[in-house]
């Protein structure tokens, strides 16, 4: 190496690095010695773990996705990386920052501490350190008391009592009875107001759909945040710090890409196959509702049989199961022997009994909401794959009713046994995992379902299913 020159550099939080930059005598370019200093190093690549960084490139963003980064910063301070990442679809995006700025930042019946608090209880069930951390900082900054961070047994009694509603509508919303909703409210001591609840359950299922996209996505922490940041020096090896900059030693194998290229080639097109020959029978015929409602009770048992991948407990961190009572779980609503009676979406529906009960407690939410679920509904591209002009409808409301399917939720207009012809058992089991227990997430699942779709087109996926498990509650 050949000394060049001694510099500074001014970092984001305002910190002066001091380096002795050297050149290297192999490919003429610049490296830099720490003189002793200890510098964070990011601990991932990008935002994602699962999603190459350089498909997630702010530099190479729209001018609409731009704007979006740039107010979101102006109002937060931050650009966090599940927004770097659902920026794949910025009408969605948009959508998002909108509501959740309402939900935490807006006029509302609860406390902007308190607020902040529900967002942390939330995600703890679904173990998502990485919610809980940055609600916690959002915590202390609008004033909260840092006490409550200790354990939840050291927030308020009226926070603690909402401990039963939150489990049970992180894992088994199906289980939520009158009597859950009247303890609450008709507590003698730290009641709940009907106002103060709706908010309260609003941001409890927003975060715990969120926590399942942190996980379905493989969302890393910020290099600012625990766990996004190490001060170790990287591993060199034999290799040049420069060929580690530009990727080389790390097992970048082209033949293992090139054997999963060949392995899934047709894929889209037998599922495309199915989709039009379904089209084609319900043209022909249309089945009896008795039939129909056969099918959705097969298809419910069957979704039991069905298991959730690396099918064993996760043990949650003291920092996470801190915020939380008791270890509680989904568990099949209808296991042999028990019978939990099916909801019909036609006896109470969000449009007609949802959404204008929750504009009245808490003006503007059912709105913004009612926009987060068609959009989720509607988000597509009338794409698959490399193909073009195809109408996805048929496998988005497959999708859509196998997951309502799984919390007991009928639609008596649809024919479950299209499900088994579109979602393949090993798509089931990912569904699954991401909606029930995201912390079971990992790469390889992420890697294994539609193999030829692009990244976009599995964020918008994740996108559908998140606020399923939001719209499923909230009915």
């Amino acid at each position: 190496m050949r000394h060049a020159t001694a510099a500074t550099e001014t970092m984001g939080n305002n910190s002066i690095i001091v380096t002795d930059l050297k050149i290297c005598t192999s490919c003429e370019r610049l490296s830099k010695k720490d003189l002793g200093i200890r510098i964070p190093r990011p601990l991932g690549n990008g935002p994602s773990r699962f999603i190459p960084e350089k498909e997630i490139q702010v530099s190479k963003v729209d001018p609409r996705t731009q704007s979006i980064f740039e107010d979101a910063f102006a109002a937060l301070g931050r650009l966090d990386n599940i927004s770097l990442v659902m920026g794949f679809h910025p009408q969605y995006l948009e959508n998002f920052l909108k509501t959740q700025h309402y939900l935490l930042q807006m006029d509302g019946p609860l406390s902007l501490h308190y607020r902040h608090y529900i967002g942390i209880m939330a995600a703890a069930r679904h173990q998502c350190s990485y919610l809980v951390n940055l609600h916690v900082n959002d915590f202390v900054q609008v004033g909260g008391d840092p006490k409550w961070l200790n354990g939840l047994e050291g927030a308020p009694k009226k926070l603690q009592a909402l401990g039963e509603l939150n489990k049970i509508l992180a894992h088994r919303p199906w289980l939520l009875t009158k009597a859950h909703i009247e303890n609450l409210l008709k507590a003698e001591e730290h009641s709940w107001s009907l106002a103060e609840l709706i908010h309260a359950v609003v941001l409890l299922t927003h975060y715990h759909s969120l926590a399942s996209f942190t996980f379905g996505c493989g969302i890393t922490p910020e290099i600012h945040s625990d766990g996004g940041h190490t001060f170790r020096p990287p591993s060199l090896s034999q290799y040049c710090v420069c060929d580690i900059a530009n990727g080389n030693g790390h097992g970048n194998h082209p033949e293992e890409k090139l054997g999963n290229h060949q392995e899934v080639s047709g894929e889209v097109e037998v599922l495309m196959e199915r989709m039009k020959q379904l089209q084609e029978c319900r043209d022909e015929e249309e089945a009896s509702q008795e039939e129909m409602a056969t099918r959705f009770e097969r298809e419910k048992t069957e979704s039991m049989l069905v298991a959730t991948a690396e099918d064993d407990e996760c043990v949650p961190s003291r920092d996470v199961s801190r915020h939380f009572e008791d270890p509680y779980g989904y568990k099949d609503f209808s296991r042999r022997g028990e019978h939990v009676p099916t909801f019909r979406v036609q006896d109470y529906s969000w449009e007609d009994h949802g959404y204008s009960l929750v504009n009245r407690l808490y003006p503007d939410v059912g709105q913004l909401l009612d926009d987060k679920f068609q959009m989720a509904y509607n988000l597509t591209y009338n794409t698959m794959a490399t193909h073009k002009d195809v109408d996805t409808s048929m496998l988005r409301r497959a999708i859509w009713n196998y997951i309502h399917c799984m919390f007991g939720i009928r639609y008596d207009d649809y024919d479950y046994g299209e499900i088994n012809q579109l979602l393949d058992r090993s798509f089931k089991v990912y569904i699954k995992t991401m909606v029930c227990s995201p912390e079971k997430t990992t790469k390889r699942m992420y890697e294994s379902f539609w193999r030829q779709f692009q990244h976009s087109e599995k964020v918008g996926g994740h996108l559908f299913f998140v606020s399923l498990q939001c719209f499923g509650p909230c009915l």
